[in-house]
């Protein structure tokens, strides 16, 4: 068991759904959480109802300036929860260039730029803990996932560069896959959501995961294992269950 008193941890993308369900179980474990996320009122309306001394720091991980200066302002940090998502339902038919965009460039370049205000820190320090949230969507590619699942990918990727790189420093890295989560992203889905999470049971397993020394956690575990074995199929077969 990790011991969180006192610890100060960033998470971004807090303001609602997993991020805030997560936020709460790290701050009533004793860590001082730093909440980000784009809306201010948000923010403060969840620092208000966690205990210690949380912080709220509004910022926009699509723009560099406002990660800078948020990073300037949380200072030193004992880690980073990186949660930022933007999701549309999207097929390459029926493409939009402007939700595509705006998800490539939240969530995965986000996490680019929190990363290169956050961690040369952590390094220097040989301490730190990151932890990525990545998708079952991310394994492999998905009909109607334009967007979302290739941006995810990119997250877990880079989350297993990162632990490759610094696996003889003292900054631990996690990866956490979730599945369907219901929030008001999940909300837009038309379709069976199998396996479908509520926040707070989502958030349990993220800390859970965060409690431990292993570097990937993917759930629903029975969910999972559908994509983890995808992955093995070949092409001409994958796409004829999945497309």
């Amino acid at each position: 068991m990790r011991d969180w008193t006192g610890k100060r941890y960033w998470l971004i993308g807090a303001s609602e759904g997993l991020g805030a369900a997560l936020a709460k179980h790290m701050a009533d474990a004793g860590a001082q959480v730093i909440l980000s996320a784009r809306s201010a009122d948000r923010l403060r309306d969840l620092a208000d109802s966690l205990p210690g001394d949380p912080q709220a720091v509004p910022m926009d991980v699509a723009d560099r300036d406002s990660v800078a200066v948020a990073a300037e302002q949380v200072g030193k940090i004992d880690g980073l929860v990186f949660l930022a998502g933007l999701y549309w339902p999207m097929a390459a038919t029926d493409w939009n260039a402007e939700q595509a965009e705006q998800m490539a460039d939240v969530n995965f370049t986000g996490l680019v730029r929190v990363l290169g205000a956050a961690l040369p820190g952590m390094v220097a320090r040989d301490h730190g803990h990151i932890v990525v949230v990545g998708s079952l969507a991310g394994f492999r590619g998905l009909p109607g996932s334009v967007g979302y699942g290739a941006a995810k990918a990119g997250c877990m990727s880079l989350a297993e560069t990162l632990a490759c790189d610094l696996r003889r420093t003292n900054v631990q890295v996690q990866l956490a896959n979730p599945g369907f989560i219901r929030t008001r992203l999940t909300d837009k889905n038309d379709f069976r959501m199998p396996f479908l999470m509520e926040p707070d049971d989502a958030a349990k397993v993220i800390f859970d995961h965060m409690n431990t020394r292993r570097f990937q956690r993917s759930f629903p575990t029975v969910f999972s294992w559908v994509f983890r074995l995808a992955r093995l199929l070949p092409e001409p077969v994958y796409r004829h269950l999945f497309a």
